[in-house]
């Protein structure tokens, strides 16, 4: 019983070795934007 066991383990992990490998996926670029620039009390230097 234990050689059937091991049969059919070593042929489960087979067959999840030989499966086609997704890619990865890729995060998105972060977008940076420049800090805001302080013009005076009323909005205009």
């Amino acid at each position: 019983m234990s050689k059937k066991l091991a049969l059919a383990l070593v042929l489960a992990g087979l067959v999840s070795a030989c499966q086609q490998q997704q890619p990865a996926p890729t995060p998105a670029p972060v977008v940076v934007a420049p800090e805001p620039v302080f013009q005076g009390k009323y909005g205009a230097n």
